[in-house]
């Protein structure tokens, strides 16, 4: 008898969120299973962003299931007036589920060494002398080892992206959101970071990248999901919704994204 599949780390089921009158997510469904990764892709304002931000509870949905690893989040409220009822879940989900920001959100007043050991000393309690090893770990997996004692302004923007991705590796997360990780970046130092989430999507890491940058959303998804208006047009392996799409507004959006 084979062992039943793990639960995805992340599972959506039915998700709606509005602001005010304005609906932007209109029911969507979703599966991250361990060690996959999930893009999602579409028109600006289509609802990719948000999707993340619900799914690690940095926003409140009003309607849908929420599942991580199984284990369903418990709301309290209903509609607009919802919110998790459970702090020490919210926590935990949030610290499993890293995300990575278009903007670094680095503490200037910090190196970049004591930028990624932050959470895991704050947050986590873990100790020092582990999670400083840890984070110079990181800082040389994604190439700025030699910056550690660095300042924020002091490096690149491409390096500024790499450490964050360093300091949501050091909090050891079951899953990676990659929220538009290399639109703020000069082409050149797009680069950078590409090859950094290459690296990770072959260590069979799980992420959900939200991303413009076709090629990539190409080279290192198991599946992607394109979304127009709030809701799922198409989805499916990524030689499939890019080599021959079924939509007529999914064709559209790759041949607009393609001469940008």
């Amino acid at each position: 008898m084979t062992d039943p599949a793990p639960a995805p780390v992340l599972k959506i089921r039915n998700l709606h969120k509005a602001y005010g009158a304005l609906e932007v997510i209109k029911g969507v469904d979703l599966s991250a299973p361990p060690g996959h990764v999930l893009s999602l892709i579409g028109s600006s304002g289509s609802g990719k962003s948000t999707i993340l931000r619900c799914a690690n509870l940095l926003e409140d949905s009003q309607k849908g299931e929420i599942l991580f690893c199984g284990e369903p989040v418990a709301w309290k409220g209903s509609g607009p007036s919802r919110q998790p009822a459970d702090r020490a879940q919210m926590i935990r989900i949030r610290t499993n589920l890293s995300m990575v920001f278009q903007q670094f959100n680095l503490w200037a007043h910090m190196t970049i060494l004591q930028n990624v050991m932050e959470a895991p000393l704050t947050v986590l309690k873990r100790d020092r002398t582990e999670v400083e090893a840890a984070a110079r770990a990181y800082l040389d997996k994604v190439g700025i080892g030699d910056k550690c004692d660095a300042y924020p302004a002091q490096l690149s923007g491409g390096q500024q992206q790499r450490a964050a991705i360093a300091r949501a590796l050091c909090m050891e997360p079951r899953a990676l959101l990659f929220d538009e990780p290399t639109s703020a970046l000069d082409p050149e130092l797009e680069q950078e970071v590409v090859r950094v989430i290459k690296s990770l999507a072959e260590e069979g890491r799980t992420m959900l990248v939200v991303t413009h940058d076709m090629k990539m959303a190409a080279d290192i998804s198991d599946h992607v999901i394109f979304l127009h208006q709030g809701l799922i047009e198409e989805e499916g392996p990524p030689d499939q919704l890019f080599g021959s799409p079924r939509s007529d507004r999914l064709r559209g959006f790759l041949s607009a994204t393609a001469h940008t």
